[in-house]
């Protein structure tokens, strides 16, 4: 049976993204979208690729009738809209980082804001669904996973859930420019981008409280101190994440030893792949997939693992529509199954 579902916010990247693929889902029907910068208009007007999704974009959402209600608003602004459509039952599926964190001081002290909603952490799941697959299925409250922290987590999760690596670990991720949303900055100026590579959040990004949470939740004491370095690098789409840690004392593992480690992990995850070459952004651009390439430095013994992603997919829409598939028990694929734009 055709599922109903709404966009807030539809006029960000992630939400646009979010229309694309939905209007190409087999069981789907978009009925309404929001944007309140372009309220009045309709969606081909802010969006002209969206031509054939020919839909007024108004100030509110008519919800009579949903089955789900996807919201790409920006974290606190989520909550509050949403609190109203989670109190009456309504399935919701959120990009923001309002109900990732399951403890409110980290959130609080990540995004600098009061919780508007504190109350309905405990109920939320984190909506990645190589690890938390079942409990996706039986929830009404799905918070998608930061970008970079799908990269980062999918690339260390195997290796935490088998005891083989200690707890310090480093991540450095390079990322499109779409990644910094729509509004207008200094660092996303094209003079200050472009032929440029920078380092930000070296005090402290968001996104790490998550990558400790989730692999916490995998790891043996003590939980993972992660070094989390994230770049800005001159395209569009994409997230390329290299990951480092050391072997725990007395672990002996090779090359093809990790790589079938990694294989048997995400045997039932169809939308990771674990490639025998090292990944590009190139290979997953406009996909839902996640290539992770396991390997084995032959000099310090050091396991690095990289891997790659669309920030816009797998890293926010697509992920969306991953974690829908499961709430109403649609195959995962569905409408997911494009392969990479390449070159």
């Amino acid at each position: 049976m055709t599922k109903t579902a709404g966009i807030l916010n539809v006029t960000g990247y992630a939400g646009a993204e979010l229309a694309r693929l939905l209007h190409g889902h087999p069981d789907v029907r978009l009925a309404g979208v929001t944007g309140r910068s372009a309220a009045g208009k309709r969606l081909p007007e802010v969006f002209p690729h969206l031509f054939a999704i020919d839909l007024p974009v108004t100030d509110t959402l008519d919800t009579a009738g949903l089955d789900v209600v996807f919201s790409a608003l920006p974290h606190a602004a989520a909550a509050e809209q949403l609190v109203p459509l989670i109190d009456a039952g309504v399935p919701v599926i959120d990009v923001s980082a309002d109900f990732r964190l399951k403890r409110v001081e980290e959130y609080e002290a990540a995004y600098r804001v009061t919780h508007p909603a504190p109350h309905l952490l405990a109920r939320a799941v984190f909506g990645l669904p190589e690890l938390h697959r079942d409990e996706i299925a039986a929830s009404k409250l799905i918070a998608v996973p930061g970008c970079h922290s799908t990269g980062v987590i999918l690339a260390r999760a195997p290796l935490f859930a088998r005891g083989l690596i200690g707890s310090r670990v480093i991540a450095d991720t390079k990322t499109g420019l779409s990644g910094a949303g729509r509004a207008l900055g200094l660092a996303v100026h094209f003079s200050e981008a472009d032929e440029n590579v920078a380092p930000y959040g070296l005090d402290g990004h968001r996104h790490r409280p998550e990558m400790t949470q989730e692999l916490g939740l995998l790891a043996e004491a003590p939980a993972p101190e992660i070094t989390f370095v994230p770049h800005y690098i001159p395209m569009t789409r994409g997230i390329l994440s290299t990951c480092y840690a050391e072997l725990r004392d007395g672990v002996v593992l090779d090359r093809d030893g990790v790589t079938r480690l990694y294989r048997d992990f995400y045997s039932d995850a169809p939308f990771v792949h674990v490639s025998d070459t090292p990944p590009a952004t190139k290979h997953v651009a406009g996909t839902n997939y996640c290539l992770v390439h396991p390997t084995i430095h032959p000099e310090t013994g050091q396991i690095i693992v990289a891997s790659a992603l669309d920030n816009l997919g797998k890293g926010a829409a697509g992920a969306m529509v991953q974690c829908m598939n499961i709430m109403f028990g649609l195959p995962e694929t569905a409408g997911l199954q494009t392969l990479g734009l390449f070159p």
